[in-house]
């Protein structure tokens, strides 16, 4: 009876580590799975904090881009306004000087218009003007054509009106004084009489 004893005792104890041995593997596999199942959960949120810490990226550097780009336009508009308002000042700068030089032309012209007995006398006038008005023109200063145009109240600055066959309705047909520009700018317009 000892030995039945013995024997069932083996028995169960080779049971018993046949269960743990079968046991261990499938608890092990329950707690690997568990641990994937933890590990992805992780991973899945970690996915989707760094997706969304992307896209957050992604927008401030489409901001910071921008404004980028505008501070550029406004930097390259600044510069061509200020290149602007300095050829404005390299190109009327003698605008004030030359506005006061206009009356001295106009007196010069009636005085070459009168007559003068003396020739050489005369003569030298007229160079002294061609002078003059050549340094003027090589600054930028030209006379308005204004007789025989139509009358345009940017250069013309109509006076009287005529009734000249020999025109056109609306042209200019007689110059009273001269207009003239600066580098473009008209700095004094014609005076005109205008065909009506």
């Amino acid at each position: 009876m000892a030995k039945k004893k013995e024997k069932k005792a083996e028995a169960s104890e080779i049971e018993i580590e046949d269960i743990s041995s079968e046991a261990e593997p499938e608890d092990l596999e329950d707690q690997k799975a568990e641990d994937a199942g933890e590990e992805s959960t992780e991973t899945s949120g970690q996915a989707e904090e760094a997706s969304g810490d992307d896209a957050k990226a992604s927008e401030e550097d489409e901001a910071w881009s921008e404004k980028y780009t505008r501070l550029m336009a406004d930097f390259q508009n600044f510069r061509k306004r200020t290149d602007k308002e300095k050829a404005d000042v390299y190109s009327y700068a003698n605008e004030k000087i030359m506005t006061d030089l206009l009356t001295v032309l106009d007196n010069f012209e009636r005085a070459l218009g009168s007559e003068c007995k003396d020739e050489p006398y005369a003569e030298g006038m007229k160079m002294i003007f061609k002078q003059l008005t050549d340094i003027l023109t090589a600054a930028g200063l030209e006379e308005i054509d204004a007789v025989g145009q139509d009358f345009d109240p940017n250069f013309h600055h109509a006076v009287l009106t005529d009734n000249n066959a020999d025109f056109d309705s609306g042209k200019v047909t007689d110059v009273l004084q001269k207009g003239y520009k600066l580098n473009g700018k008209v700095i004094r317009p014609s005076m005109v009489k205008v065909n009506e």
